[in-house]
């Protein structure tokens, strides 16, 4: 049943059929604490269209700040649970750098768990994401124009072994 429910998700979900809805719900659920890479819906909407490229990214730093925005709310409101962590480092070096840290929320493992944080200190809502938007953008441009220069060759290859693994 389990099998069955993802499957249906994965096709629901699969980038050149629902596009940029796909991109930003991946985007989305992905900038939570659910740990779900967007970038691969991203590339594939591009190089299914590549005049996507403008509007897939801008829609996937959209769906992942708004995320990372629900982190900060979510973190905002967590106080007491996260009292004891008061102690980290990680607190320390936010409340030392502020808003700012949030240039760092793309950053895979940490970067959500960061957004939690800086809402739990309660560093300013805006500059926080709008920072988190700058990095986030900047993460979806990088992996997605270094992607496109992989020839497609591989991509190819990929997907035959891919194939030959799992059916």
């Amino acid at each position: 049943m389990i099998e069955t429910a993802v499957l249906w998700l994965l096709k629901v979900l699969a980038a050149p059929t629902v596009g940029l809805t796909s991109v930003f719900v991946i985007a989305f659920v992905s900038a939570t604490l659910v740990p779900l890479g967007s970038e691969p819906a991203v590339f594939a909407v591009i190089k299914a269209n590549p005049a996507m490229f403008w509007p897939a990214i801008i829609v996937a730093t959209i769906g992942n700040t708004l995320g990372g925005a629900v982190d900060y709310l979510l973190g905002y409101r967590a106080k007491i649970a996260f009292a004891r962590e008061r102690q980290s480092r990680w607190f320390g070096w936010l409340a030392k750098y502020g808003a700012k840290t949030m240039l760092l929320s793309w950053l895979p493992g940490i970067g959500d768990p960061l957004c939690t944080l800086a809402g739990w200190l309660h560093l300013p809502f805006w500059p926080s994401v709008m920072y988190m938007m700058i990095g986030k953008f900047a993460r979806y441009l990088t992996m997605t124009l270094v992607l496109l220069y992989v020839p497609d060759d591989f991509w190819r290859n990929l997907g035959e072994t891919i194939t030959r693994f799992t059916g």
